[in-house]
């Protein structure tokens, strides 16, 4: 039987947060996937990785391209099997569904662990950083990103235009949402009380395609889990007040290649000692 802490994340993550993720994969990869170099910059030929949080497996997969090995861990069954299905004769990935908190990693088993956005949700960041530390040998390093706060991209001024009508997320430092590795302060803390040395925390940016024109990037954003979260929450009517706001704020970041979003992150950068 899977052993979680992380007891909501599992519940969302194998609900409807979990099976949108995996229905519009090739979507989310389009949000995000401009990020990955800069994680997988990182890789050596000869590393054995582990992606925590990996998700429908997209950066699993580039990453094996360029390791030795890539193994990918997950609550989300969902996602886990639209990753095992992207990744079909791809011999030297895997993937597994687990709580990377808690999981029973072999010691130094990896010389590498990435996260594109996946290292966020912990419940206690300090235990699980160090459950990953410990997955890793002696001298091995990490390529994190995670959000910056939202005010620092093209996102945040998209959701500050509608944020009248949606109720205010969780913020830095709270441990289980998407912003609580936002502030570095934060971020050095987790980390050196993880046991981690040598810490960075760079800013870097991407865009990210987050629809054909703004009334699909609308939808989309409505659909996505934070904010339907939020809706939850809201007064009746919102949904269609916030869908109106997010077309209006959307329209100008329209080109021809979809609606374009600057994106703004921190790359995480350690080793165990």
């Amino acid at each position: 039987m899977l052993e979680v802490v992380n007891s909501q994340q599992a519940e969302a993550w194998n609900g409807y947060e979990g099976t949108h993720w995996a229905d519009h994969h090739d979507r989310y990869d389009a949000v995000n996937s401009g990020f990955n170099e800069y994680v997988l910059a990182a890789v050596g030929d000869e590393d054995s990785v582990l992606d925590v949080g990996c998700g429908n497996g997209q950066l699993t997969r580039l990453a094996a391209r360029r390791a030795s090995r890539a193994h990918g861990i997950d609550l989300s069954a969902p996602m886990l099997r639209r990753a095992r299905l992207n990744a079909e004769g791809i011999t030297n990935v895997t993937f597994e569904q687990g709580d990377a908190q808690i999981h029973p990693f072999p010691d130094g088993a990896y010389d590498l662990a990435i996260s594109r956005f996946g290292i966020m949700f912990f419940a206690d960041p300090v235990a699980g950083f160090a459950n990953i530390a410990r997955a890793l040998r002696p001298g091995g390093r990490v390529a994190f990103l995670s959000m910056q706060p939202l005010d620092r991209g093209d996102l945040g001024r998209v959701f500050s235009a509608m944020a009248e009508h949606l109720p205010a997320a969780g913020g830095p430092g709270d441990g289980t949402g998407p912003l609580s590795l936002s502030d570095p302060a934060v971020i050095d803390d987790v980390f050196t009380r993880a046991g981690f040395a040598d810490l960075t925390a760079v800013p870097v940016e991407a865009a990210g395609i987050w629809g054909r024109d703004a009334p699909d990037a609308a939808a989309f954003l409505t659909a996505w889990g934070p904010v339907r979260f939020a809706l939850s929450h809201a007064e009746a009517g919102a949904e269609t007040k916030i869908r109106t706001t997010l077309e209006a704020a959307l329209k100008p970041h329209e080109h021809p290649g979809g609606v374009r979003l600057q994106g703004a992150a921190w790359l995480i950068s350690a080793t165990r000692p």
